[in-house]
């Protein structure tokens, strides 16, 4: 990058986050502009460099100060309805995990600086409640205490847990050539990686996977995990366990419902290629489901017997691209520049927003961190966002969603849906976070017995 390139970069994202600032009023109009933005003009790096940076920052400066994980929301406006300021978020700390990683190798933060916060990660986690070695969903930052997610949600929380996972097997990939003192953390990670009894959660030998465990309410939250939904990355994890793995009938029974998974539907011309009809209601489910798993999991070149899963993706964000531009329900702003639904915060309290449960509320995660699969049209929307409605924007990117419809938005973030933005550009960019993850041989075992066909590192 030329000295010009590297002060136009830091001229732009100085700017964008002194007047993202400047607009923390609630009842601001969401479409008001600050014209000194729009005057600039940003080149595709240089916007792709400035939400990277802010984004990752959610889960570098605004982590939780004594355990280094992230807080389950932060809320510019102080205002905190259903957790105080320490609660941090198991899953969402394992995509932030993979976002420092990426603000290392951008240059954002110094590689020694991320390895200290990894060790205080792991060495909070090595000490924090587990229940047959998963995480709770929530735990207290100070004491490492789970804290209840619902009334008998308060003990292991498998896929909580896979994302947790899926970011430290990321960071142990990152590290495993490395020093002395790297090559510990890499045993630390291997260890709590090893210590996860993902075949305890098969219910005393059921096929299929139960997302709960409490030791005070046992089995009563009763959620077995079938049917595609978010939840791939639990069961490529574990199968791929060296110490405690699921058979591949709990795979085959179990998630892909003896082949009942697969769907020969279409919506918006797009084939859906797996039934999302099982936990959703609906043709297609909320964008994060085409992210999550895939943080870590390549779609590119990845199928089993029940899917292509690059075409699976691609298709769902591109089903919501189309929804947009067609917006049968007339709502304000939508378009091929505006466009994302998935489980966000929205003008009455928190929706999993999709077609066929659309209320006017855009969350920017959803076309924010499709850019894999539908880089155009995200890249469409990020310019949108940045030029014309920088009112939407704080210090850790994109608030987490708005209604042009309704003229309503909040300065508040959630971890799980500022995480994959950076990420998933990362593996736009690069595909760095692909490249590691795949590289792990215990993952690639898993894969194999489950019957993946899959493109090795």
């Amino acid at each position: 990058m030329t000295f010009f390139r590297k002060n136009i970069t830091f001229l732009i994202s100085f700017l964008l986050l002194f007047f993202s600032f400047s607009c923390k009023n609630n009842n601001k109009n969401v479409e008001t502009t600050t014209t000194s933005v729009n005057n600039i003009w940003l080149d595709d790096d240089a916007l792709l460099d400035t939400i990277q940076k802010q984004t990752i920052n959610y889960f570098w400066e605004g982590a939780e100060p004594n355990s280094g994980l992230a807080r389950e929301r932060l809320h510019i406006d102080g205002v905190y309805p259903t957790s105080p300021k320490h609660t941090v978020t198991t899953g969402g700390s394992g995509f932030g995990l993979m976002a420092i990683l990426v603000g290392v190798e951008r240059g954002y933060i110094a590689k020694e600086e991320a390895f200290l916060r990894f060790e205080k990660i792991v060495d909070f986690l090595e000490k924090a409640d587990r229940f047959h070695g998963a995480w709770p969903h929530w735990l207290d930052g100070q004491t490492g205490k789970a804290m209840p997610f619902s009334k008998k949600d308060n003990g292991g929380d498998l896929v909580e847990t896979a994302f947790l996972v899926q970011g430290l097997l990321t960071v142990a990939e990152y590290f495993k050539d490395g020093n002395k003192k790297e090559q510990v953390l890499v045993a630390k990670i291997d260890k709590l990686w090893r210590e996860v009894e993902w075949d305890w959660y098969t219910k005393n030998g059921e096929d299929v996977l139960y997302w709960h465990w409490s030791p005070e309410f046992g089995w009563e939250m009763d959620f077995p995990v079938g049917g595609y939904n978010e939840c791939l990355i639990m069961y490529v994890l574990a199968a791929s366990s060296p110490t405690h793995p699921i058979e591949p009938s709990v795979y085959h029974k179990g998630w892909a419902k003896n082949g009942d998974i697969v769907s020969n539907e279409k919506f918006y011309d797009e084939d859906l290629i797996l039934n999302y009809y099982e936990h959703n209601k609906a043709p297609v489910g909320p964008m994060f489901w085409a992210h999550y798993s895939y943080l870590g999991l390549n779609p590119k070149g990845l199928s089993d017997k029940y899917a292509d899963y690059w075409n699976l993706v691609q298709n769902q964000a591109k089903i919501h691209y189309k929804y947009a531009v067609d917006n049968p329900k007339n709502y304000k702003g939508y378009g091929d520049s505006l466009w994302g639904l998935t489980s966000s915060y929205s003008v009455k309290g928190y929706k999993g927003h999709r077609p066929g449960n659309d209320f006017g509320v855009i969350s920017p995660t959803a076309a924010l961190s499709s850019f894999p699969y539908t880089p155009k049209e995200s890249m469409q929307m990020l310019k949108k966002m940045y030029k014309d409605h920088d009112s939407l924007i704080g210090k850790y990117g994109p608030y987490d969603a708005f209604s042009l419809e309704h003229n309503w938005y909040l300065p508040r973030y959630l971890a799980i849906d500022q995480g994959p933005i950076p990420v998933m550009i990362e593996n736009y960019r690069s595909e760095m976070l692909w490249d590691l993850f795949m590289k792990n041989t215990d993952v690639q075992s898993g894969l194999d017995k489950l019957g993946f066909k899959y493109n090795k590192p």
